[in-house]
């Protein structure tokens, strides 16, 4: 399962972060780092982008940067 793929109130542990070069540097520099618990606070009326909590705060991304990032451990 990817970060995408998840509903608004789910969360879950990070296990891989995807991509190629900066975009995966970007990412990694933004705190979506492996075993790091995100959960999904609000998504746009249009579906794209996402608001996330994490380590204490809220971060925005994009679908297509969220399609990187598979999840391990999804709370229900």
């Amino acid at each position: 399962m990817t970060l995408d793929e998840l509903q608004v109130g789910q969360g879950g542990r990070i296990a891989l972060v995807g991509g190629e070069g900066a975009l995966r540097r970007r990412l990694l520099d933004m705190g979506l780092t492996p075993r790091t618990y995100v959960k999904v606070r609000k998504v746009a009326p249009m579906g794209d982008p996402i608001e996330l909590t994490l380590r204490g705060y809220e971060l925005t991304i994009r679908l297509e940067d969220a399609k990187n990032i598979r999840m391990g451990e999804v709370d229900a």
